[in-house]
């Protein structure tokens, strides 16, 4: 018997008329009160007949790769991919157009401070549309991995005190230099980031700050050679993340 709501294996098997009767009808009555996931199922009715009809009718079984759930799990793999190129050049933009705030801050006083580690938050984070460059494994392999991109730099908080661990780490790009962002959770999915960059030739350094936007609240702050900011939601930033 399925379950609801119906996993992505009882979409599928749905999909793929693997349902016996009574569960089929489960399904339908439960996809007729939403929507939004029915028309995805039509979707992929829509390219199991093509396929189907593309093999006339020869068992799929016989190959593995050319399940209809196979498929469509190699589509959904080609859009992630296609998505996440999309969201690197958006942050190369906005990180290069935008990130470079303190040179530009007397010609553009409205532009405010870290706002590429607000938008690699809502990218990575939020969106998860790539993996990581870096997955940790413990809080010791993280930081040789800094290194390498960045001199004497601040090391990422420890948030166990809260419930965060680090869980993989991002390098980025900005007109000043290399970036990164290390991306915190905790055992209920919630996310933090920690963001580094380098201030730029003028060397821009930023006093110690706070600001929220879409949500989130931006803790930053500067040390020699480099700006940090901690990125959260802003209910979980209200529990003590901000100022570290």
């Amino acid at each position: 018997m399925i379950t609801l709501p119906p996993t992505e294996h009882d979409l599928h098997a749905y999909v793929d008329l693997r349902l016996n009767p009574a569960d089929r009808q489960r399904m339908e009555t439960w996809l007729a009160g939403h929507p939004d996931v029915a028309a995805q199922i039509k979707g992929w009715q829509k390219d199991a007949r093509l396929l189907r009809s593309v093999l006339g009718g020869s068992p799929l079984a016989d190959n593995p790769a050319l399940d209809p759930a196979a498929v469509r799990l190699r589509r959904r793999h080609r859009y992630q991919q296609h998505l996440a190129r999309a969201a690197v050049l958006v942050l190369a933009i906005g990180v290069g157009g935008i990130g470079g705030w303190q040179a530009h801050q007397a010609r553009h006083p409205s532009v405010e401070p870290m706002t590429d580690a607000l938008q690699a938050y809502h990218l990575f984070a939020e969106k998860d549309v790539l993996p990581a460059d870096f997955k940790v494994s413990d809080a010791d392999t993280l930081q040789p991995w800094l290194d390498r991109y960045f001199s004497n730099a601040k090391r990422p908080p420890d948030l166990s005190h809260a419930g965060f661990k680090a869980v993989g780490a991002r390098l980025l790009s900005t007109d000043q230099g290399p970036a990164a962002m290390v991306l915190y959770q905790d055992a209920r999915g919630a996310k933090v980031t920690f963001y580094i960059r380098p201030p730029g030739p003028d060397n821009n350094l930023l006093p110690r700050g706070s600001r929220r936007e879409d949500g989130l609240q931006a803790d930053y702050w500067s040390g020699p050679g480099y700006n940090y900011a901690m990125v959260a939601p802003v209910d979980v930033a209200a529990k003590g993340l901000q100022g570290l």
